[in-house]
């Protein structure tokens, strides 16, 4: 009888016990409807993938369903990049975290001489946000060179730079043709020779018209009361240095790996990008815990697109989805995932 029930016990056990893929499908039923925008979905450990999942189409019209190798545009998730090549011309000696931007932009007002590249980095430099600026006026795009005429043409910062936080795209353009103007390459050229080359990371590419092509590519779309409509560019989508970035699940692991493997930077320069600064940001990653677990994470949303990206350097686990939907926010799908893993 005791041997029974000890049976029994284990066969309920298995019955209650949830496999984490059908939890992860349960949490992307919005995702999931025939002729739907998609996402892409891989949790790793330890550099592997531990579990991947797609939902939907990468192309409505085309009917093109989503893989594991569909490149979403990473929007903001693009900014990790973007800092990692300002970094690496930092430990070549070209550029110091403390140099006041007019030495590059001497075009600057007075303003900008308080400015530091540290604090375009950490988005406390307080320069004008280019985009009420500049409009929506589409296609018109405006490019990151635009946004440096921008803002040479301001006459104010928000705040005294270093003295408070605020998200700022347009620091990350302006760090982007910094990269440019020291490198004497392109930003996308830049990042494929430099990064995304050496990794492997073999469909990745910072997208510019004419210059550069993505395969695989997902388009953006917004999807309100069941209406689906194309709202893949927008005047800003050509900036590539705050949000260019095309990439898929499978090149971000390789990255993940990356990161962990510490081959692209010095130890100085990869202490510097995770060290909290105000409101807890780093270089191109936010830092703070969840559940009481260390985590850097960004966020990513742009027109047609909306993604996330969390690492648990502590537990080696990093979560990633990319979505080409406006809307809804994906932060909280993604911690829903971390919940069964951590």
């Amino acid at each position: 009888m005791q041997k029974l029930l000890c049976i029994l016990a284990v066969l309920i056990a298995a019955g209650c016990s949830s496999d984490p893929a059908t939890e992860v499908d349960s949490i992307f039923a919005d995702y999931r409807p025939d002729g739907t925008p998609g996402a892409s979905v891989m949790v790793i450990k330890d550099g592997e993938a531990l579990l991947t999942r797609s939902y939907g189409l990468a192309d409505v019209e085309q009917n093109v369903p989503v893989t594991p190798a569909t490149n979403f545009r990473l929007a903001s998730v693009t900014k990790q990049f973007t800092a990692t090549a300002v970094l690496m011309l930092v430990d070549q000696g070209r550029i110091g975290l403390d140099d006041p931007i007019t030495k590059y932009f001497p075009q600057f007002p007075a303003f900008a001489e308080d400015i530091k590249i540290r604090h375009l980095l950490q988005h406390t430099s307080g320069i004008a946000d280019y985009e009420p600026i500049y409009g929506n006026p589409f296609p018109e795009q405006i490019l990151d060179r635009g946004v440096v005429e921008i803002i040479a043409g301001t006459d104010a910062t928000y705040f005294r730079p270093g003295s408070e936080h605020r998200y700022s795209n347009s620091a990350y353009a302006i760090l982007a043709v910094l990269v440019e103007d020291i490198s004497g390459m392109s930003f996308p050229a830049f990042l494929e020779t430099r990064i995304f080359g050496p990794l492997g990371m073999t469909n990745t590419v910072a997208y510019r018209k004419g210059e550069t092509t993505v395969t695989n590519r997902a388009l953006g779309y917004t999807v309100t009361d069941k209406v689906i409509e194309n709202s893949d560019q927008s005047a800003w989508s050509a900036v590539l240095g705050d949000g260019g970035v095309y990439s898929s699940v499978l090149d971000l692991q390789v990255w993940d790996r990356a990161l962990y493997d510490g081959g692209l930077l010095t130890a100085e320069m990869r202490q510097a990008a995770w060290t909290p600064g105000i409101e807890n940001y780093g270089f191109g990653w936010r830092i703070d815990e969840y559940n009481g677990h260390k985590r850097y994470h960004h966020s990513g949303s742009s027109s047609g697109f909306r993604n996330f990206m969390q690492q648990f350097p502590d537990d080696k686990l990093t979560i990633i989805v990319l979505t080409n939907r406006a809307e809804p926010d994906v932060e909280p799908l993604a911690e829903k995932i971390a919940d069964l893993y951590l």
